[in-house]
């Protein structure tokens, strides 16, 4: 065995430092002359039982020896903290769990041990337990499977169970205890019987529960008796613990208590001699806190961070993004330290403290550490304290500077803060702090109202256009139920105040989204909103979920949401290009499309079966089938299925193939536009379809392929231009998509391309006109002038066939169909249109705040340069359209 000097010398200064362990060295021989010699036995080889001795004197044997065994391996230095707190939460768990099974056997003898469990909360939920910790465990119950005496109800046994194990494991004899067991932690202690049944549980924490309980269950794990029942139970209150849209009240709750500790331990707050390590300013309490609160903000959305240790949640919210590396690495260092002292200060007299001594004391606390004297000890300790009070402060910024109910003293305040308007200011804030709106009727949401004042005045005031701001902060407050969430949140996210400011002071169509969503804002908490949305496959991948249909519908419909407003924040924050947020909307559609498509088909397919050799494939043509959306686009598609339209499905409910396809279609219809309790998704337009409203909705793909070829109209085809399959199987979509390169490659009609397309410009014009001066869309010489320019150029020269408008301008380009002055063209007005949808939508000439903004997105130098730009853009557009519409094909 190996032999460590460190042993020796940890004996040696525990003997001399510390009551309790020079007590254990003299009443375990064994063990101290194994120590003496530099060894260290394995921790599992310390048990002593013995056929005469009680369970309960046997846990208390086995606990005295880990308890020696522990200290001098900690004090050598040979185990590292996370070593010493697992060796001592599983023999927790592995007495707490004797405990329960004896006491079950003791009154039930031949039943099974079943029925009851027990959850560890706080430091052995998470395998921390402190070296001198009583636990803290919820002990429950299943009435169902609970041995229990004849004639004997479920209620009576547990709580007689429960008080067993209790005894067992804290009464203390001349060989101590075992451990001090705190059953305070369960649902209303005052009131509640020491046992619940899971049910009552259950009921209490998915209805009545308090907001710190959530923090509490972050660290709460089924750790002895009926570990099934334990993880059932655990399982039943997990959206409880991890809610996706999180009440930031508990954050405010958390904090409150931390300041709660603060004042009640103000004595111990002072670093120094007396500082409490757990509950102090800066102490350990503090670190577990700042890991649980970004917890309790993130692991909804990310399952990564419900992770209990405090330790492994700095190290995955640092992993994450949501924390800074170096702030998670300082915190989990302080950690480690103040843990490590906390042990050396409960080894001296075994006891459940985590104070610093004081005087002579001291000393004697750094020695038995190993250090020269207490100075040394306070030196080493002191930055760490400093390093981690500093990160939880940043965490409750300071309340001061709130703001004036004097209407005189309020408008100076708001002067100061940036609003030249300050009368229309005042008067909105003096409604809403009169309760004027139903959302700011409740004591609650005033208060909320309060806490966020004077960050979000001064987030607005500090936005491009505060007036307007503040204006359309009033009109969606107008609007909501209720108010207090929405503050809470801004209050425990101050960052998110300025995005705010902006998105109220530049987006209307936010603005609008936001006043009938407010959990859309929700979204932004997350570090990747601003970021670039992933591929198809991966939003696919996180829409999915639901137990059931509906459920699948609202899921999809919350992220797609969430999606689209953080698309459109990042215009106006000034972070993407709106070329690839256009991308990124289409991107979302087309995963929206795949993840409905196939829950409805699944749903449709219980009653109706599937048709055989056939399937559903969607084509997607214009914006989206280009891959480029606005934040408002509709969706232009056409249900199409394969195989033999005269065929039937197979289901209990068969249908023929025609009407089995055009169902399924009207529920996709339905699913992709209907909307519920969790807002709208998009609206369908199907009328490119073969032979428009009057034909069905859906159609095979040999009608389709034979109306395209032999009677389709040149407005069809030139739709077909930018047709696209977004649903389907790889063979399926290959099979649609040679048919439409085949049609526009010539197996089409005869028809005069360029006559039918000038008749439908002019059509078009008279019956579309431009909304205002900045209508890059249907103003000559915009967008779909140049759209028209390229189906004529494609179709007439059968080139350039792509259905993304950039790319199938470079093709022209390339083979000289169109003139170098296009090439700009579509960056131009695309980038214009998709941010004017979002910051205005009428057209018509921002203001100067927005002006910058539309300049910024389209990377220009100032908005003089936008409006020569959108000229000279129009004028190259208008001269190409008329060349390409007098050429002669």
């Amino acid at each position: 065995m190996t032999t460590y000097p460190s042993v020796a010398l940890a004996a040696d200064r525990a003997r001399r430092e510390s009551l309790f362990l020079a007590l254990l060295l003299d009443r375990e021989p064994d063990l101290a002359q194994a120590f003496a010699s530099g060894t260290l036995p394995p921790m599992d080889g310390l048990t002593t039982d013995a056929p005469d001795d009680s369970v309960a004197r046997s846990l208390r044997l086995a606990r005295r020896r880990l308890a020696l065994r522990v200290a001098i391996g900690d004090l050598a230095g040979i185990d590292d903290l996370s070593t010493v707190t697992h060796a001592l939460s599983d023999f927790a768990d592995h007495a707490l769990d004797t405990a329960i099974r004896t006491a079950i056997v003791e009154r039930t003898p031949d039943a099974a041990p079943m029925g009851f469990a027990a959850i560890a909360l706080g430091k052995q939920g998470s395998r921390e337990l402190n070296y001198s910790s009583d636990i803290d465990p919820i002990l429950i119950f299943d009435p169902e499977t609970l041995p229990c005496r004849r004639g004997e109800a479920p209620e009576t046994a547990a709580v007689r169970i429960a008080r067993r194990v209790v005894e067992l494991l804290q009464t203390r004899d001349g060989d101590g205890y075992v451990l001090r067991v705190d059953l305070r932690l369960r649902p209303s202690p005052e009131v509640t019987p020491i046992a619940l049944s899971v049910d009552a549980a259950i009921s209490y924490y998915e209805s009545l529960a308090l907001p710190w309980e959530r923090a509490a269950f972050i660290r709460a794990r089924a750790a002895a008796g009926d570990r099934v029942l334990g993880d059932r139970f655990l399982a039943a209150i997990a959206p409880f613990i991890w809610r996706r849209a999180l009440d930031f009240g508990a954050i405010g709750e958390i904090r409150g208590i931390s300041r709660r500790i603060r004042d009640h331990y103000s004595q111990g707050q002072a670093f120094g001699p007396g500082f409490d390590l757990k509950r102090g300013r800066g102490g350990i309490r503090e670190v577990e806190f700042f890991a649980q609160i970004h917890q309790l903000i993130h692991g909804g959305r990310d399952p990564a961070l419900r992770v209990p240790a405090t330790r492994d949640a700095l190290a995955a919210l640092a992993a994450a993004g949501w924390v800074d590396p170096a702030e998670a690495e300082a915190l989990s260092a302080a950690y480690t330290l103040f843990r490590t002292i906390e042990h050396r200060v409960q080894m001296i007299e075994d006891r459940q403290t985590h104070q610093l001594p004081s005087g002579p004391a001291l000393d004697g606390l750094a020695r038995l550490h190993g250090m020269a004297d207490g100075a040394a000890l306070l030196t080493v300790l002191q930055p760490h304290v400093a390093a981690t009070a500093h990160a939880y402060d940043g965490l409750d910024p300071d309340t001061d500077g709130a703001l004036s109910f004097d209407g005189t003293a309020m408008a100076a305040q708001l002067a100061e803060a940036g609003f030249g308007d300050t009368t229309t200011a005042v008067q909105r804030i003096e409604q809403w702090r009169s309760g004027s709106y139903p959302a700011l009727r409740s004591p609650a949401a005033r208060a909320a109202l309060e806490a966020v004042l004077p960050a979000l005045i001064t987030a607005l005031g500090r936005s491009p256009d505060p007036h307007g701001a503040i204006i359309r902060l009033d009109r969606m407050l107008g609007r909501l139920t209720s108010a207090v969430n929405f503050f809470r949140l801004l209050e425990a996210r101050p960052a998110l105040a300025r995005l705010l400011g902006l998105i109220l002071s530049h987006a209307v169509t936010l603005a609008e989204d936001l006043a009938g969503r407010p959990e859309l804002f929700d979204g932004l908490i997350d570090s990747s909103a601003l970021d670039p949305v992933g591929d198809v496959a991966a939003l696919m991948r996180e829409m999915q979920g639901g137990p059931d249909y509906q459920a699948v519908l609202d899921h999809v419909r919350r992220v797609v949401g969430e999606k689209r407003f953080a698309l459109g924040t990042q215009i106006v924050a000034g972070v993407s290009d709106p070329l690839d947020v256009s991308a990124g909307y289409a991107r979302v559609a087309e995963a929206a499309i795949g993840v409905l498509a196939h829950a409805t088909f699944a749903e449709f397919m219980l009653a109706h079966g599937e048709v055989p050799g056939s399937e559903l494939v969607i084509l997607a043509l214009g914006r989206l089938g280009g891959g480029a959306l606005t934040h408002a686009s509709d969706l232009d598609l056409i249900y199409l299925f394969t195989g033999d339209y005269l065929a039937e499905s197979n289901g209990r409910k068969p249908l023929g193939a025609v009407l089995y396809y055009n169902r399924l279609a009207q529920r996709l219809t339905a699913a992709l536009s209907v909307p519920t309790a969790s807002g709208p998704l998009y609206e369908i337009d199907t009328r490119l379809r073969p032979s428009g409203t009057q034909g069905p909705l859906t159609v095979s793909l040999d009608g389709f392929a034979q109306y395209q070829r032999e009677q389709a109209w040149t407005w069809e085809h030139m739709a077909l231009t930018r047709a696209r399959p977004v649903y389907g199987s790889s063979a399926a979509r290959g099979a649609v998509q040679a048919i439409i390169q085949g049609v526009l490659r010539g197996d089409r009609p005869e028809r005069d391309i360029l006559a039918d397309a000038r008749e439908m410009r002019r059509e078009m014009a008279r019956h579309k006109p431009p909304l205002g001066p900045l209508d890059a869309k249907l103003l000559p010489g915009g967008l779909v002038d140049l759209e028209f320019a390229v189906h004529m150029v494609q179709l007439t020269q059968r080139i350039g066939l792509e259905p993304n408008l950039k790319l199938a301008i470079a093709g022209l380009i390339a083979a000289g169909a169109a003139p170098e002055t296009i090439a700009q063209a579509y960056p131009v007005l695309a980038r214009l249109l998709v941010t004017l949808r979002l910051v205005a939508p009428t057209a018509e000439h921002p203001g100067p705040a927005t002006q910058a903004l539309i300049a910024q997105a389209l990377r220009m130098d100032d908005w003089d340069h936008v409006v020569a730009s959108l000229e000279t853009t129009r004028q190259n557009v208008a001269a190409w359209l008329a060349t390409v519409e007098g050429s002669d094909g």
